[in-house]
Order: C-alpha cells, then sequence, then structure tokens
C-alpha cells in the first residue's frame, strides 16, 4: 500500500536531515513512514512518493527518533481526499543535552575539616570580628572598607545586625554632612554600599569627579584603585544616569590599558571584576575569589582571613552532606532512564539552590527547594524537548484541576510517570511543612507550579509554528515563564518568616520580579540560541521573533538584547532600592536567581548546560574543594 505526502514546501530545505514520522490512525495502529525527501531530479516544487511500513509500535515509544517541532506533514490519500490518519504523533528533535560529568565519589567522600575543633576557634573569631564592627573609633571610611571586606569574604551572614545599624548611622551622616575631601575610591565603595542595602545614594556624589558633562576627568585615568571602585560601583546604576554609564565606559577602558603592567594581587582583582562585577556574582563563588585575592594582601588583617577560610570549609561541609542526601533522593526517581530527553543536571540544580541562599543556617530550606525545582526542570524538558502540543494540552489540564491520581488516565503513558513523581513529591513537601504548621505554603507553590506550566504551553503553541508571537509578545510573559515565582516560592517554602502575605504579594508580581524575570529570558536566550535556533523558518526563540519584526540581522539583534538586559538589571537595582514593606529577603531570592544567571550567560554561553566548560570550576569549588589553611594563615 502507497500513499502520496505532501508537506509545506517552505519546510522542505536542500539536505535538511531525512525525518521519520510516526502516525497512529483511528484504529490506533501505528504506521512509520520510511523517510521524506525533496527529488532533486525533478521540479523544486515536486516531492517524491512515500512508502510506509505497517510495523506496529506503541505511540509512545522513546526509542522512535525525535522529529522537528515545525516540520508538520499530512498524509492523503492517492485521490487527494480527507487525510486518512488524523492522530499524528509529531515528537521533537532531541536537544543536545550533554551526560553528566560528575564523579559518584564526591558524593560519598568524607568531610575534609575537623569540624569540632575549628567550630570552637570560628566562634572565637566571630566575637573578635563583631567587636571590630562595632568600634566607635574608626573612621567612616575604615569601617565602609571593613564591611566590603567581611562581605566579599563571605562572612556578612553572620553580622548582619550589626552591618545593617553601621551601614545606616553612615548613611544618614553622609547625607547631612558632605565630604568634599573624600577621594574617588571612597566615594564609589560608600555608593555602591549603600545602594546594596537598599538605601538611595544620589549619583550627584561623582560630579566633582567630572568636566562639568557626565565626563569622568582624564586625571583619573591612572588611578587604579579609584578606578576599579567607581568601576564596581556603576553596576548599581538606575535607569538614565549617565553619569554612571559614562564612568563605566571609562574605568572599564582605562582598567583593561592598565591590567598588563599591574602587579598582584590588584591584577587578580582587576581582572575579576572585568570578567564578574561583584555586584552580578553568586556570593559564594565570589567569596572563594576574593579569599585568595585577600591573601595575597600586604595589609590583609590575619585573623579575618582565617575566619573566611575556616567558615568556608564549614559551609562547605554542609553543603556536601545536603547534596549527598539530595542525590540519593534524585538517583531513586532515576528520570534519566524514564526520561532520556530531560537534563542529567542534578548538581547543577543543587548548586543553583546555593547561589539562591547559601547561608548554612538554611538547609531546610534548599533540601525542599531543590526537590520542586526538579519538577520544574522535568516539566520544562519534556514540553521542549518531547511532549506534542495535545499532550502538553492534556497535561496542564490535569495539573490545574484538583490534582488527583484518578485523572491519570487522561495521560499517555509517559506522562502518567511524571504526574505520580509530582504527587508523590508534593505529598512529601506537604509532610514536612505540616511539621512546622506551615502547609499553606505547599499551596501556594503549587499554584505557581500550574502558571509556570501554563506559561510552556503558550511558549509550546508558538514554537511548534502553530502561532507566530511578536516579540513584544515573547518577552510579555517573561517573569512567569524564567520560573522566577517558581524558583522564590520554592525557597520561601522553607522560610519560616514567609507567611501567606508574603506568598500573596509574590502572587501580585512586584516590579522586581517583572524587571528580573525579563533580564533572565533576555540572558538566557542570548546564551542559548546557538543551541535553541533552528532553520526551519518558524521563529525558536525571542531573538527570531525580534529579527522578524524588526528586519534585524542576528548581530543587531544580539546587540539589542544586551542592551535591554543591561536595561533590566539596572531597573532591578532602582527596585531593590524602592521597594517597600517585604522582607528583603524573599527580594535577595529573585536578586541571587539573576546573580547565578547572569554567570551562567554573560559570556554569550549557556555555562549551565554545558556545565563542565562553563560553570565546573565554579561548583567544584562552592561544593567540593575545600580552602588550603597553612599555619600562618
Amino acid at each position: 500500500m502507497a500513499m502520496a505526502f505532501t508537506c509545506s514546501s517552505s519546510l522542505l530545505l536542500p539536505n535538511y536531515p531525512k525525518p521519520n514520522f510516526h502516525y497512529v490512525g483511528k484504529s490506533g495502529k501505528a504506521f512509520s513512514f520510511l523517510t521524506l525527501h525533496r527529488n532533486k531530479s525533478e521540479c523544486e516544487s515536486n516531492l517524491t512518493a512515500v512508502k510506509f511500513s505497517t510495523k506496529l509500535k506503541h505511540q509512545d515509544d522513546r526509542s522512535l527518533p525525535f522529529l522537528s517541532r515545525t516540520t508538520i506533514p499530512k498524509a492523503v490519500s492517492h485521490d487527494n481526499t480527507s487525510p486518512e490518519f488524523e492522530n499524528l504523533i509529531i515528537r521533537q528533535i532531541t536537544k543536545d543535552h550533554p551526560a553528566s560529568f560528575w564523579n559518584d565519589a564526591l558524593f560519598s567522600a568524607q568531610n575534609q575539616v575537623d569540624e569540632t575543633h575549628t567550630k570552637e576557634v570560628v566562634e572565637t573569631l566571630k566575637e573578635e570580628v563583631r567587636s571590630m564592627v562595632m568600634n566607635k573609633e574608626s573612621k567612616p571610611k575604615d569601617k565602609m572598607i571593613l564591611i566590603d571586606t567581611i562581605e566579599r569574604l563571605g562572612l556578612a551572614y553572620h553580622f548582619e545586625k550589626e552591618i545593617e545599624d553601621q551601614i545606616a548611622q553612615i548613611f544618614e551622616f553622609e547625607m547631612q554632612n558632605e565630604d568634599k575631601d573624600m577621594d574617588l575610591f571612597a566615594t564609589a565603595l560608600h555608593f555602591r554600599l549603600f545602594r546594596q542595602h537598599g538605601y538611595d545614594a544620589p549619583s550627584s556624589v561623582f560630579n566633582k569627579f567630572t568636566d562639568g558633562d557626565n565626563e569622568l576627568k582624564e586625571a583619573f585615568s591612572n588611578d587604579i584603585k579609584g578606578l576599579l571602585s567607581l568601576y564596581e560601583a556603576t553596576y548599581l546604576s538606575y535607569p538614565g544616569e549617565d553619569i554612571l554609564k559614562n564612568g563605566n565606559v571609562f574605568a572599564t577602558r582605562n582598567l583593561k590599558q592598565a591590567l598588563p603592567l599591574l602587579e598582584s594581587p590588584l591584577k587578580e582583582k582587576v581582572a575579576r571584576a572585568l570578567f564578574q562585577p561583584v555586584q552580578w556574582g553568586v556570593p559564594r563563588v565570589e567569596a572563594h575569589y576574593y579569599i585568595s585575592f585577600y591573601a595575597k594582601e600586604v595589609s590583609k588583617n590575619d585573623m579575618l582571613l582565617r575566619l573566611a577560610k575556616l567558615d568556608f570549609n564549614l559551609v562547605q561541609n554542609i553543603y556536601r552532606e545536603e547534596i549527598c542526601e539530595f542525590m540519593k533522593w534524585s538517583k531513586g526517581l532515576d528520570l534519566k532512564s524514564k526520561f532520556p530527553y530531560v537534563r542529567d543536571w542534578s548538581v547543577e540544580m543543587y548548586f543553583w539552590v546555593v547561589a539562591l541562599h547559601f547561608e548554612p543556617r538554611d538547609s531546610f530550606l534548599r533540601s525542599l527547594a531543590v526537590k520542586n525545582i526538579v519538577l520544574i526542570g522535568l516539566i520544562d524538558d519534556t514540553y521542549d524537548s518531547y511532549a506534542t502540543l495535545e499532550e502538553a494540552k492534556a497535561f496542564l489540564e490535569v495539573l490545574q484541576e484538583r490534582w488527583d491520581i484518578k485523572k491519570i488516565d487522561r495521560l499517555p503513558p509517559y506522562m502518567q510517570i511524571i504526574y505520580k513523581i509530582i504527587l508523590n513529591t508534593y505529598e512529601e513537601l506537604d509532610l514536612e511543612l505540616s511539621k512546622q504548621g506551615r502547609s499553606f505554603a505547599v499551596s501556594y507553590v503549587r499554584e505557581e507550579l500550574k502558571m509556570l506550566t501554563r506559561s510552556y504551553l503558550t511558549t509550546a503553541k508558538w514554537y511548534m509554528g502553530r502561532e507566530t508571537p511578536t516579540f513584544q509578545e515573547s518577552i510579555s510573559i517573561a517573569c512567569v515563564d524564567t520560573g522566577v515565582p517558581a524558583l522564590v516560592s520554592s525557597c520561601m517554602m522553607g522560610m519560616e518568616c514567609a507567611s501567606k502575605e508574603a506568598f500573596e504579594w509574590l502572587l501580585r508580581r512586584p516590579k522586581f520580579l517583572e524587571a528580573t524575570g525579563l533580564y533572565i529570558r533576555l540572558s538566557n536566550d542570548i546564551g542559548s540560541y546557538k543551541r535553541e535556533h533552528n532553520e526551519s523558518g518558524f521563529p525558536n526563540t525571542s531573538i527570531d521573533c525580534y529579527m522578524k519584526d524588526y528586519g534585524a540581522t542576528e548581530e543587531e539583534a544580539m546587540a539589542k538584547f544586551r542592551e535591554l538586559a543591561d536595561d533590566a538589571l539596572m531597573k532591578m537595582n532602582r527596585e531593590w532600592v524602592i521597594t517597600k514593606g517585604e522582607p528583603r529577603e524573599f527580594l535577595k531570592l529573585a536578586l541571587n536567581y539573576a546573580r547565578a544567571t547572569f554567570i551562567s550567560y554573560n559570556q554569550g554561553t549557556d555555562a549551565i548546560t554545558y556545565s563542565e566548560t562553563g560553570l565546573r570550576k565554579d561548583i567544584e569549588a562552592v561544593l567540593f574543594n575545600p580552602i588550603a589553611i597553612d599555619s600562618t594563615a
């Protein structure tokens, strides 16, 4: 039996890979096509006849080749009447997801730090540092340098109240008493710390260093410490602050020119800043780097350095224990075996949770959050790499209704497994939180998962060729689609201070979260464009949508996206300062999500998916490799 096969000729490109198609007829019998290709010996508009076999296969057999989401064939009979088969199964092309390279031995190795003795030493050193922070005899500049050092060494979580009190006092004093003699280094340092702590420091403090036209005076081009401090401060700018925009250009140019001539450790500090500004770095990663820089400082405080090293290793011990437990849970799910299309990135998921909330006291938070993030990743990869549009719709419908195992028959077999995993995991989460009387948090997290899945369906409709969104439409759901509320709520679930009112606040989508989502969408699309883009002619990313709407080249679109991403970061800076009424701890979760995104995509590549050549060094430093402590430290 043979029949003609027609397909939109615009989708059949020369040398296009020959796809295998999988049909399911009304009777439930499946038929697999052999090949479809353009007949190059005839007119370009003609297609070859296609034979197919009647070999029966289960419609959800995952051994089938994944098909292009945009190559949509139509089966017709010889006389061109109605299609004989209506229920077409189109699987998408498998994404190039690398296999996990992490050695299982990492998750069973013994801690390399003597905790009992170390904890005693740490407690003694902490009291000495606390006295330094609260010292009333210290000058504001010295106090701010100390606070900045403590924060960059990763120790600030021990002295949160003391630091906040000092910052508040210094800010109030300086707003009432202008210090005309403060140099560029100190001015920029104070400005950065004020804004990082939520104080609306005016950018006009830099006017005295300009030529009157928002351009820095050339006299400062050789002030390397001042330029480095200014450079870091510019990443706290608001939209429209030209003095800081110009300051960034000035500082970047002069720091790059001076870099080859600098000596250690200033050379390492400048190189790191040019690669990764501290404002958008993951705190625990930056602490690891800064400890190595600080150890080379001639004027270092040995006691502070010793505390930083010991504390880093103690916290790493906690992470190692947590990830061992998480990996046992993750391996128990056996996702890679059941769903070959799913990314095998459990270690990277846990690292991102650490990036969102690193404090050692919050192990419970991380244990809950990472499990929910696994579910998010499972749904994301299913919608993005395997599910048909009809299956995606069915899954969302079941998820939207009252979660009930009785609804499972409405799903194909592989989705039934996913649904069971979700139900079981949420039962586990609910059991854990009910012990604290906070089971209400699970219902809010579940609602966020539903909304996230709905956004996945929307993008699936767009990028399977059923609809063509405008660029503005493609980014309009960025806040939800990037998982900002879902990830923030996952962490809030484990925070006792997160009340019902706090979750309701999250549902209102504050502007800070909107700006965060937009930045993440733009950065993600820049970094993953090469992997996500296809040559079908249909827009497959928001970059494709922009190119289509504005007739832009890929290079022009990329430049525009970088500009828009920078604007989104500046909006985050502004909203960070002006947003009031909720604990800053919730905003910090979204801020840290943006930071994790920055280190994953800022170099124009997808360093999280391809972590072996991307984030591996940072992940190993934070999770697995303790800092060496010599006798002089």
